[in-house]
C-alpha cells in the first residue's frame, strides 16, 4: 500500500513538474557561438539573455516565463539546419537568429514548416525575405542592396578618381553586399579596377594585397566579415600601402582594431545608426555593460527582436503561430532600437545605413 501512494505521489509530482515545465514559453537565439565569428554569437546571446531576463522580470508573456535556448550553427548553413530542427524537438516557438544570411536562409525553412517564428538580428541579404518560405519570417535589420546603395554611391561619389577595388568571401552575406555596392557604383558610372573573391577563414592574403598593390589600389571594399578585413588591412599597411579599407556591418565588433592594431585607423563601414546611442536603450545598455556583457553590434538587435515578438504574443494573447504572425504583421512596437514596424515582406521600418570611422580603437559616426 505504501508503495502505492508513493508511486501515486511521483506520478502527481510529475504531473506538476510537467504541468510548469509546459507553463514556460520556450525561445530560441542562434548564431556563431563558436568559430571565428563568435564575438557576433556572444552580441547575440548576450542581447537575447539580457531581453529574457527583462522579460521575466516584468511577469513575462501572458504570465508565462520564457526560457532561452542558444544554438551554434558556426555561420555553417548544414549546422543551422541542424540547429534549427534541434529546436524543433526542444518545443522552441520563436527563433531570434540566425546571424550569417547564409545560415539563416536555409534554416528559415525548417521554421516556417514546423510553425516557428523567426526573427533575424542580423540577416542582410535580401532574398532572406524577398523569397521567404512562410510568413513568420521577419528581420530587425537593413538589406544588404540599402546598405549597398548607401556604399556604391559614396564610393562613386567620394573616390571617382581613385583605382577601387572589390573584394568578397563568397557567402551569401559577403557576395551579395558586394554584388550590390558594385552595382551602384558601376551604375554611377564608376567602374573597379579589380574584382575578385577570397577564400575566409585563411590567416596570409599576401598575394591578393600583392596583386593590390601592383594595381595601385587606392580603396578596397571588402564584402565579408571583420576576421578576414582585419588581416586584409593589416597586410597592407605591412606592405607600406595606405589604401583605405571600406567595408560593412560585420566590421561592427571591437575584434576588427584587435586584429589589425592601429593599422585598422581611417577604416569606413556602414552599419545602422548605433542603438547604444538611443536614449531608451540606456538601461539596457547599463545591465549589459554592468554584467561585463557587450552592447555593440547586434546585441540590441536580438534584444529588439525578443522585445517585438513578445509584444505581438502579448496582443494576440498567444504563442500560436498565426496569431502572433497576424500580431506581427499589424503592430508598431516600442524597442531600443526605437518604434518599428514590419512591411508585407517582413523587412523592418528603421532608419537606413550611416557611416563609421575606426579611430583610436573605438568606431563611431564618421
Amino acid at each position: 500500500m505504501k508503495k502505492y501512494l508513493l508511486a501515486s505521489v511521483a506520478a502527481v509530482a510529475g504531473v506538476a513538474m510537467s504541468t510548469a515545465a509546459i507553463a514556460d514559453i520556450v525561445i530560441a537565439t542562434a548564431g556563431p557561438m563558436t568559430g571565428q565569428y563568435a564575438s557576433f554569437g556572444a552580441q547575440m546571446k548576450a542581447g537575447a539573455e539580457q531581453a529574457v531576463a527583462d522579460i521575466n522580470a516584468a511577469g513575462g508573456v501572458n504570465g508565462e516565463m520564457l526560457v532561452l535556448e542558444v544554438g551554434d550553427d558556426a555561420c555553417d548553413p548544414k549546422q543551422a539546419v541542424a540547429v534549427a530542427n534541434q529546436m524543433v524537438g526542444k518545443g522552441v516557438v520563436f527563433m531570434a537568429g540566425h546571424f550569417c544570411s547564409g545560415s539563416s536562409i536555409p534554416a528559415s525553412a525548417v521554421y516556417a514548416e514546423e510553425g516557428i517564428i523567426q526573427i533575424s538580428p542580423a540577416s542582410t541579404n535580401p532574398k532572406f525575405t524577398d523569397e521567404r518560405p512562410g510568413p513568420g519570417v521577419y528581420r530587425v535589420c537593413g538589406r544588404d542592396d540599402q546598405q549597398g546603395q548607401v556604399a556604391g554611391t559614396y564610393l562613386a561619389e567620394e573616390f571617382g578618381d581613385k583605382n577601387i577595388a572589390v573584394v568578397h568571401d563568397k557567402t551569401a552575406y559577403g557576395k551579395g553586399l558586394a554584388d550590390a555596392t558594385k552595382g551602384v557604383m558601376n551604375s554611377l558610372g564608376k567602374d573597379e579596377t579589380l574584382y575578385e573573391a577570397y577564400t575566409a577563414g585563411e590567416k596570409d592574403y599576401t598575394a591578393l594585397v600583392s596583386k593590390l598593390k601592383q594595381e595601385n589600389i587606392d580603396v578596397l571594399y571588402v564584402g565579408g566579415y571583420h576576421t578576414e578585413a582585419g588581416l586584409m588591412k593589416r597586410q597592407m599597411v605591412d606592405q607600406g600601402m595606405d589604401t583605405i579599407l571600406v567595408s560593412g556591418d560585420a566590421l561592427v565588433t571591437d575584434e576588427y582594431w584587435s586584429i589589425t592594431g592601429p593599422a585598422g585607423e581611417g577604416t569606413l563601414m556602414t552599419f545602422s545608426p548605433d542603438p547604444r546611442k538611443n536614449p531608451i536603450a540606456a538601461p539596457v545598455v547599463k545591465s549589459l555593460e554592468d554584467a561585463g556583457k557587450t552592447a555593440e553590434g547586434y546585441s540590441l538587435y536580438t534584444y529588439a527582436a525578443i522585445q517585438a515578438w513578445a509584444a505581438a504574443a502579448t496582443t494576440a494573447k498567444s504563442t500560436d503561430y498565426d496569431a502572433v504572425v497576424g500580431a506581427l504583421n499589424a503592430g508598431d512596437f516600442a524597442t531600443v532600437l526605437g518604434d518599428l514596424s514590419f512591411d508585407d515582406k517582413g523587412d523592418v521600418s528603421l532608419p537606413g545605413y550611416v557611416w563609421y570611422e575606426w579611430k583610436d580603437g573605438q568606431y563611431d559616426y564618421k
